[in-house]
């Protein structure tokens, strides 16, 4: 009987506990309504910048600036393509090889780099790693601006200057990278293992490409997607190093382009919003290539 009138007095709670449910699903919904409008905002944010070049990039010089930015007037891309492929007996190309040259291999070595010194720091103890790592992160408050002049002196001295090794050198060098790879080495890489190729006998270079290497996949493909991004929109540094045009990146050309408007007369706006927007193809491949990659990597270190 008592079990009974306690089992009855329990009743009430649990009537007001279901009938609190539908608020709770209400507000649910409500701030999912939010995040979306918020999403949504974000991508048009972010998508706008995007429309505009392609839209620019598919008109001539009077419909650049005659017509509306936001829609089509004609369709003179392919002839901007001509123009941009012809135009100074192609350099367009070259500029555009010079970049992939700097953003591929430079970002392939100094992935490699990156990977082996954060391979180092996490798995070796040696005397003054904690002090390496802590200038390792103390470097990242260091702006790249500011190393570019002293990177110009040095490389005067030696006769690197406008040279393909002056943005070569500095790509093999990137903390954050190291850092990225310390993280990753850590949550991947068990000491276990480690120590039974040991007593297997296989050497230090062997485990490192043999095992950790292959281990380390897709930490690699995310700081060589990051280095290959940061080195690609690269501007002060091969500003500061590369003197002739046969050396420039696609981004000191198409400035350069930009600039002879108010030096010589000379209006290239349209071949350089066309040469613009097909800057933006490689960077958008090597992403979708990688993406499963770079998400993975991104989202370990955030956990981590």
């Amino acid at each position: 009987m008592v079990l009974t009138e306690d089992r009855t007095k329990k009743l009430p709670t649990r009537t007001v506990r279901r009938l609190g449910h539908p608020d709770r699903a209400a507000r649910s919904r409500g701030g999912q309504r939010f995040l979306l409008i918020g999403l949504i905002l974000a991508s048009v944010y972010s998508l706008f910048p995007v429309w505009w070049l392609i839209v620019a990039a598919t008109k001539d010089r009077t419909g650049l600036y005659q017509s509306n930015g936001l829609w089509f007037s004609g369709w003179h891309l392919w002839d901007n393509l001509e123009q941009l492929f012809t135009y100074e007996d192609g350099i367009f190309l070259r500029w555009t090889a010079n970049s992939l040259l700097y953003a591929g291999v430079g970002s392939l070595g100094g992935t490699l780099v990156a990977l082996a010194t954060g391979y180092g720091l996490a798995r070796f103890d040696f005397p003054g790693r904690r002090l390496v790592f802590a200038c390792v992160v103390g470097s990242f408050l260091i702006p790249i601006a500011l190393l570019t002049l002293p990177l110009y002196l040095m490389f005067s001295e030696i006769g690197l200057v406008d040279t393909p090794w002056a943005m070569l050198i500095p790509c093999l060098i990137n903390p954050f990278s190291v850092y990225l790879a310390k993280v990753y080495t850590e949550s991947t890489v068990p000491f276990e293992l480690l120590e039974a190729a040991r007593i297997d006998g296989a050497g230090e270079l062997r485990i490192f490409f043999s095992i950790v290497l292959r281990m380390m996949t897709t930490g690699g493909a995310t700081v060589f997607l990051l280095a290959f991004v940061n080195t690609w929109n690269a501007f002060f540094l091969p500003l500061t190093v590369l003197r002739g045009e046969e050396n420039w990146t696609l981004n000191l050309g198409l400035y350069n382009w930009s600039g002879k408007r108010l030096e010589s007369g000379v209006d290239l706006t349209s071949l350089v919003l066309t040469g613009a927007l097909l800057s933006i193809i490689p960077m958008a491949i090597m992403m979708i290539a990688m993406r499963r990659y770079w998400r993975t990597g991104v989202t370990l270190g955030a956990l981590k």
